[in-house]
């Protein structure tokens, strides 16, 4: 497989700037943006104040501005909603339509530009480069002048790949992006595999949501998982009910090719039995960065 590089469509920017970006920021996400710097991005969540999943965020630095790749057709809406906390913090919030995101992954892509651990991050031909800070085996995500689009990334040797390769690259892993995999107003961080992946400070102190997300974590309460799963079969649509044993074991969010990504209870996770979903059998897959011994 040769690395590929991908424009992600269903992805766009906000720029974040002002003097008090950072602890505006610091008081409403998941994460810790004291760890936020031109050399490492952050991946984080803006959860409702009841502490479910909102939006996934990807926070980049650049000169005197935050940027944040969120889901494009939903953007509005989060910058509507982080205009609403701004009160008289000295921090402006734009969209920013002549830049593009960008994913690139396959053999050797983070060596490609002399990235390695996940979050590191460089400037990259106009723009920002930075190891998926989710997981380095994800590959790179770059912020990048539109007009340039994927040529800088082309004359380095990434071929261009489409929507779908990514999807397929994001499912093996089991990394959701977007409300098509992650149930707005409903979903738990912990169920989503936030902590594991570098979504969520636990020492950071209050932000939006934080509670529930720290009382899941310090009494065990992840009681359901997103895992990858393939699809022998039939493809189901999303929100399929999945059975086990004539029992309902957890849902299915997306499926493409047979892959996709399922929510299910831990209890039958464990158990020996063989899943189906609409007339197609599925198979839970562990990922190696999980770290619950109940996966």
């Amino acid at each position: 497989m040769k690395a590929m590089a991908v424009r992600l469509t269903d992805r766009a920017l906000l720029k974040v700037a002002g003097e008090e970006r950072a602890p505006f920021l610091q008081g409403l996400i998941s994460n810790d943006t004291r760890k936020l710097s031109p050399e490492r991005a952050l991946f984080a969540a803006l959860l409702t104040p009841q502490g479910k999943f909102l939006f996934d965020l990807f926070l980049a630095e650049a000169g005197d501005a935050v940027w944040i790749d969120g889901e494009a057709a939903r953007l509005a809406d989060l910058k509507k909603r982080l205009s609403l906390y701004k009160l008289k913090a000295k921090v402006s919030i734009e969209l920013a339509p002549d830049w593009i995101v960008v994913a690139a992954f396959g053999p050797d892509a983070p060596a490609k530009l002399g990235l390695g651990e996940a979050g590191q991050a460089k400037p990259f031909a106009g723009g920002i480069a930075f190891a998926d800070p989710r997981l380095a085996e994800a590959g790179l995500r770059l912020i990048l002048p539109a007009p340039g689009g994927l040529a800088p990334l082309v004359a380095l040797g990434f071929a261009e790949g489409s929507a779908a390769d990514f999807r397929a690259h994001r499912y093996r892993l089991g990394l959701p992006e977007g409300s098509a995999d992650q149930a707005l107003e409903k979903d738990v961080l912990l169920e989503l595999g936030y902590d594991e992946l570098n979504g969520v400070d636990f020492d950071k102190g209050c932000y939006m949501g934080q509670e529930l997300t720290a009382r899941t974590k310090y009494r065990g309460l992840v009681k359901k998982r997103l895992v990858p799963v393939t699809i022998d079969g039939p493809q189901p649509p999303p929100g399929s009910p999945i059975v086990q044993d004539g029992q309902e074991a957890g849902e299915l969010r997306v499926a493409e090719n047979g892959l996709g990504l399922a929510l299910i209870r831990l209890e039958k996770l464990d158990s020996s039995g063989s899943f189906e979903c609409e007339g197609a059998k599925l198979a839970a897959l562990r990922p190696a960065w999980y770290k619950s011994p109940a996966v």
